[in-house]
């Protein structure tokens, strides 16, 4: 490791930094990337936003020149993206995301309004396609990132995880395309020997059963705490420094 602690690069989206009410700031200590840390003895850093997919990570790590600084310093990399890349998408990213730049305020909220109002019904109309990414760019993101990761420093542990579960009202409750996502990037997990975390697994019953966020989507702090917990079971191993060699043993005298 590259200190007496490990740190931790966390590349997510909004799952890593809302809790049960809303939004908070990259320190807080019940947030999962703080949590995994902390049992770990270390710190995190969170470089993460609304919405993120494995797209907007790629973009981070080659254009951030934060990211830049802070990988010669990490002891390991998350990539804990790919649930927003999931979620239903009636109309295209450039347009949902170019609504905010619209002008004059008034027509802003007023279009934005609407499209909210009538995203529910669309991504049960059209059954929850298209997805924000296509699975196939998501895999590819993802294996690109890992590659440059690699190349810039081997033998730096990474991981990702597998996309999140969702009982949200404002998708319809739709998430056709989460399946395929997962099995392809289970595919490519074992091809380039990338361990993945369950998420599903551990914060689905947390979700699913209404205990999270009401939106249906974020977690709870227990959700925070049982990922971070699994984060530490999939990470410690990495971390662990290698075993010292064994001395050859010393010759018997006589021989």
């Amino acid at each position: 490791m590259t200190g007496e602690t490990p740190r931790l690069l966390v590349f997510g989206d909004s799952l890593s930094f809302h809790g049960p009410d809303g939004g908070y700031a990259a320190d807080e200590p019940r947030l999962w990337p703080n949590v995994a840390a902390a049992r770990l003895g270390g710190s995190s850093d969170l470089v993460a936003g609304i919405g993120w997919t494995a797209r907007d990570a790629w973009w981070s790590l080659t254009g951030d020149p934060r990211v830049w600084a802070e990988l010669h310093r990490v002891d390991a990399v998350v990539l804990a993206v790919g649930s927003m890349d999931t979620l239903p998408s009636p109309l295209p990213t450039y347009l949902r995301t170019g609504l905010r730049y619209l002008r004059p305020d008034g027509l802003r909220r007023a279009v934005r309004g609407a499209y909210l109002a009538a995203q529910p019904r669309l991504s049960v109309a059209l059954r929850g396609w298209p997805a924000v990414l296509p699975t196939r760019l998501t895999v590819h993101y993802l294996e690109i990132a890992v590659e440059a990761l690699r190349t810039l420093r081997p033998g730096l542990p990474i991981v990702g995880w597998l996309p999140s579960v969702h009982r949200a009202p404002s998708y319809g409750y739709a998430h056709p395309v989460r399946a395929r996502t997962e099995a392809a990037i289970v595919a490519w997990s074992r091809r380039a020997d990338v361990p993945v975390l369950d998420v599903p697994a551990v914060v689905g019953p947390h979700v699913l059963g209404g205990h999270g966020n009401p939106d249906g989507m974020h977690w709870g702090w227990d959700g925070h705490a049982a990922v971070g917990s699994a984060m530490v079971d999939l990470l410690a191993p990495l971390l662990a420094p290698a075993a010292p060699a064994r001395a050859p043993a010393a010759p018997e005298p006589g021989t």
